[in-house]
This record gives structure tokens, sequence and C-alpha cells, in this order.
């Protein structure tokens, strides 16, 4: 065997093994195996599986390995409400103004107290804990298998979001099932989704999600002055798609503005609704720090504008 045939073959046993170490370690996780693993040695080993790079927490430079250090050493405990989809509610509502709310319908510790009949004909049905697990859209309540709603919120409940990817924030939430009303807006199809990336209190960068759950599902990236930006992360983007200009994004920024001031990074969701500003929900770590920018000068951009806290003497 010649040379070049040796180091090909090497480098395909390499590959191979990153491959099977990226889908086994969640599945390992889920199976409760590094449970009992200390947060920063779970998250070196993990990274290193989803990225195939060390991860460096002493001079972290990269956007990716910003986040996680901010896991484990920005620990404020306001984060577990700002999270908790039903306290961010309220939280938000505070500062911003209850206008900008979805309307609660309900919440219950168990999805099989929810009464059904109490909530309209079309609602949405959340676990306040977790990035969809569970998630039921109903525009229809005379088609829905009440039975199988439960089931399935309830597993999404029972589920422990934080331990698979160590997102402090999660830890301390208290699951609940939640109900919500069913917004539409004009298009009649998905909802605007406007996804700002804050640096500082400072929107530097808006991402836009369309066609969602479909196979054509894109995401696009935009400056504050919506110049589109070849730039993708964890999903293809369209540079044809000609996204409008939204009315209202000066208001979006200020709202982002508001709601991100004085941390070193966040993502604020919103949604335009007839012309109305709507909270989504706020996102500490977007992909749980896992995914990378491309092309990776972004990652160094984004890791650039994030300005970590001290570090303190104790986590």
């Amino acid at each position: 065997m010649g040379v070049r045939s040796k180091v090909h073959k090497g480098f395909m046993c390499v590959c191979s093994r990153k491959a099977r170490q990226k889908y086994i370690m969640p599945f390992l996780c889920k199976l409760g195996y590094y449970d009992r693993m200390p947060d920063d040695k779970y998250l070196k080993k993990y990274y290193k599986s989803e990225t195939c790079r060390p991860l460096n927490l002493e001079h972290p430079e990269l956007f990716s390995e910003k986040l996680q250090w901010m896991k484990l050493y920005d620990r404020k405990p306001v984060y577990t409400d700002m999270v908790d989809k039903i306290k961010a509610k309220q939280y938000v509502g505070n500062i911003i103004g209850q206008e900008h709310i979805i309307p609660l319908l309900g919440e219950w510790d168990d999805a099989n107290d929810i009464d059904f009949d109490a909530l309209p004909e079309q609602f949405v049905l959340k676990c306040n804990h977790n990035s969809g697990a569970g998630l039921c859209i109903c525009k229809n309540k005379a088609g829905l298998d009440y039975a199988e709603v439960r089931k399935t919120l309830n597993e999404g409940l029972h589920g422990d979001y934080y331990l698979e990817k160590r997102e402090w924030p999660y830890k301390h939430v208290k699951k609940k099932v939640f109900a919500e009303q069913l917004m539409v807006d004009e298009s009649g199809t998905e909802l605007k989704d406007y996804k700002l990336y804050c640096f500082g209190g400072e929107p530097k960068l808006i991402q836009i999600d369309y066609k969602r759950f479909t196979p054509e599902h894109r995401r696009n990236y935009y400056s504050p002055d919506w110049e589109f930006i070849d730039i993708t992360y964890d999903c293809a983007n369209d540079p044809n798609a000609n996204i409008p200009r939204p009315r209202q994004l000066n208001e979006l920024l200020s709202v982002a503005r508001t709601l991100s001031k004085g941390l070193p990074f966040i993502r604020v969701d919103l949604y335009l609704i007839y012309d109305q500003i709507y909270f989504g929900e706020l996102t500490f770590f977007p992909t749980a720090g896992f995914a990378f920018f491309d092309p990776i000068e972004y990652e160094y951009l984004l890791g650039s504008w994030v300005h970590l806290p001290a570090k303190p003497d104790t986590v």
C-alpha cells in the first residue's frame, strides 16, 4: 500500500470515529451515562465530539467557545426566569409592556390535567423548559387526538433539557405545560420571526428563518441596516430570497436593545403580526453553541463582539 493510500485510510478511520462519536454521545447522554460528569469536563467532551476541535475555555475566541464559557461562568438566577417560557412572559412584559406578550391560556404540572373543553378552537401547547419537545399547534380542536397530545407533552415534560447540553439557565426551571393563543398574521402561513443577535445590548445580526419544518427550510442573515450577509449557521441560506426590510425595523432593534441591556450576549426572538411586535423568547445559546458560522471568520468576528464578564471565584 502506498504512502498516500495509508494516509487516506488513516484519515477516513479518524473521520469515521468522529462521526460515530457525534451520534454516540447524545445517545449515551439520553441514557444518563454522563449525568454525573462535571459541566466543564462534559462540555469539553461534547464540544469536541460535535466540532472535531478542542474547546478553549482559558482563552476563548470563537463565538461557540464563548457560549460554552458563559454556560459555566455567567450564571445569574434571573436567567432561569428569562428562559422559562411562562415566567418570561411576565419578565418581558414588565419591561416592554404586556401588549407585546402572546396571551397565556392556561398552565399545568401534568398534561393529563389539561381541560381541552376550556380552550378555544385554536391554540398552541408547549413545555416551558425546552425547545419544542411536545409542541402542539392546534388549528382545529375537533380533529385533535387528546390522548396522543397528552402523551407527547408528558414525554417532553419529563425530559431534562439542561443535562444534554448543559445550558445552565434551564437547570432550575419548574417544568410545566402551558397553552397560549395561536397567533396568525396577514400571510396566513408562517409568522414573521426575527431573531436578533445582541452583544452588550446592541443588535448586530438578524436571523430570518422561513419555510421552516419543510425540506426547503432556509436561514438568512442581515445587518441592522438590512443588508444581506452571505453566511450560514446550521442551515443553508438563500441569497435570492429577497426578504423585504420590515417597516418596523427600527422598533424591532429598539425592543432588542432594551431586552438585551447589560448582557454579554443574548438572542432576542420577536414576531411581527399585523405590524405589532410580539415577544417570542430569549435565547442565550443558539444551537447550544455547538455549531460554527461559515465562513469561519464570522466565528471570530462574533466572538470578538462578546465581552465576557469577570470569571467568578467559585462556580
